[in-house]
């Protein structure tokens, strides 16, 4: 038993030692392993993604290499230099660790997925007319959700709630409708459990892509996950009778079935069918109402924000001879925007915070605009943060970390597209939804939702903060790199319906 244990730990330690014994090699970025063995800083970038790399930047440079939990990692923050990586599709993959993500967040194998064969699907369903369609009927669920809203309440009673939790369940329960709702899903009961139990499940989300959930939280997120593959199923896919049990006929046309028979043509059984629609309710609808709290927070945070927002609906109000209510999707669609673009457009800058990560599949050269050129190893990652990098440099964005709501407008009103840098303009100077062909299908989706939302809800009500000093509260730091941020606590406010005169 003693030599067991021995060999046992002198197995450990030659680990431990092979993994620290990495060198910086000729033509190498900066490498920081960290003063933990294999652990390295990865207590530090789970922690505050952002500042740890701000550190590092400002250490080393727009290029480094860090050691997290046994991986190395070489973090690029020059945006002028992004292209080299996202264009090398020979030696840069990016499906291969988005597997391990779903594997750990889902519990979701997918051996077949071809990421070329589901992005052609979601262009078909969020882009021309099936985009049309999509945002046609978010609008009709934002409006029947938001007319119950008012029938709870006499227009003079005031009503309180916190906006995040306000904004994430109006939007999310307008988008899971739109998506996945069928004539049962109207019911109220069905909706919130749904809404309840994602929420449980999301603020979890990234323990579980990080591997630290402590036991209770574990049987937690794995309760929540088995209620979700429930609840998201349809009946005759939570019964396991398969693709013969689709209807072809007058339901052919919902997403929920077209992203089934995608799935059953990829050869995915029936068990990662059910567990495939949790993913895609994430995907869909966990970036709307958080970006939506941002940006109304942003606007009651800044009176001159709000005042310029409400004067442009008020002259959309105007060009549909005062019945903005009855004809705002068309009206929004018809109409520019510009101020309210540009509050949007500045509300992503500020909250928007995904990493972009490839894995490195062979060794190759990573060629900088500077002409600078480094080696990277077969085997790790490299990873792009343009929530740091173009977004928070303030030699691209002056005072970056303030909310400025005409930053991308110009002084015609027109929308502002020139940022430079070093006095080179640039091509990324801002990045809420990836850039070139790795863009999200379904940003043009995600944007119509936040906007038809947001001006309904500033037209409809009248929403104040319930303490005139308040700010908008800190991010929660954990949430670097998973989309759009979220709060960490809440903004109170109170609201009630317009009185019309």
């Amino acid at each position: 038993m003693f030599w067991t244990i021995l060999l046992m730990v002198s197995g450990l330690l030659a680990l431990i030692m092979l993994y620290s014994s990495r060198t910086r090699k000729k033509n190498e970025p900066p490498l920081v392993k960290g003063f933990i063995p294999w652990l390295g800083h990865a207590l530090e970038f789970g922690k505050d993604a952002a500042k740890f790399l701000t550190r590092m930047k400002q250490k080393h440079g727009d290029i480094f290499t860090v050691r997290v939990c046994g991986h190395y990692i070489t973090v690029l923050l020059d945006p002028n230099s992004y292209d080299a990586v996202l264009d090398d599709t020979a030696s840069l993959d990016f499906s291969r660790y988005a597997q391990v993500l779903k594997q750990r967040i889902f519990n979701l194998r997918l051996p077949n997925h071809n990421p070329d064969t589901e992005r052609a699907w979601m262009e078909q369903h969020f882009q021309g007319p099936s985009l049309a369609r999509l945002s046609s009927s978010m609008h009709l669920h934002l409006q029947t959700l938001l007319r119950e809203e008012e029938r709870s309440c006499s227009p003079a009673e005031w009503r309180q709630d916190g906006l995040f939790s306000l904004c994430y369940s109006l939007l999310f329960r307008a988008g899971y409708l739109t998506l996945f709702g069928t004539e049962k899903s109207n019911n109220v009961t069905e909706l919130t459990a749904v809404y309840k139990e994602f929420r449980k499940f999301d603020g979890l989300l990234t323990k579980l892509a990080r591997s630290t959930l402590k036991q209770e939280e574990k049987r937690t997120a794995s309760l929540s996950q088995e209620r979700l593959w429930e609840l998201l199923s349809p009946a005759w896919l939570s019964r396991g009778k398969g693709s013969e049990s689709i209807d072809h006929g007058s339901d052919s046309s919902s997403w929920q079935q077209s992203y089934l028979r995608h799935l059953q043509r990829e050869g995915v059984d029936t068990e990662m069918q059910r567990r495939a629609m949790l993913l895609q309710l994430w995907a869909t609808q966990g970036n709307a109402g958080p970006a939506a709290f941002w940006l109304l927070g942003f606007l009651l945070t800044n009176p001159e924000a709000m005042r310029a927002v409400k004067k442009e609906l008020r002259g959309l109000a105007l060009q549909e001879d005062g019945s903005l209510q009855h004809h705002l999707l068309d009206t929004l669609e018809h109409h520019s925007t510009p101020v309210f673009d540009s509050v949007l457009s500045e509300t992503l800058r500020l909250t928007a915070a995904a990493l972009i990560n490839r894995e490195v599949i062979q060794n190759t050269t990573l060629r900088l605009a500077s002409g600078q050129e480094y080696h990277l190893r077969q085997g790790d990652r490299v990873c792009l943060f343009p929530f740091l990098s173009p977004q928070m440099d303030p030699q691209i964005h002056h005072d970056p970390q303030t909310f400025q709501y005409d930053r991308f407008l110009n002084a015609d009103g027109t929308e502002k597209k020139k940022f430079y840098k070093d006095g080179e303009r640039l091509k990324y100077y801002t990045m809420p939804w990836g850039a070139d062909k790795n863009m999200c299908v379904g940003r043009h989706f995600a944007v119509s939702g936040i906007k038809q939302f947001a001006f309904m809800v500033l037209s409809r009500l009248d929403l104040e903060l319930c303490d005139p000093t308040a700010t908008v509260p800190p991010v929660n730091p954990s949430r670097y790199g998973f989309g759009m941020l979220q709060p960490d606590g809440d903004l109170e406010v109170h609201y009630r319906l317009k009185t019309l005169h």
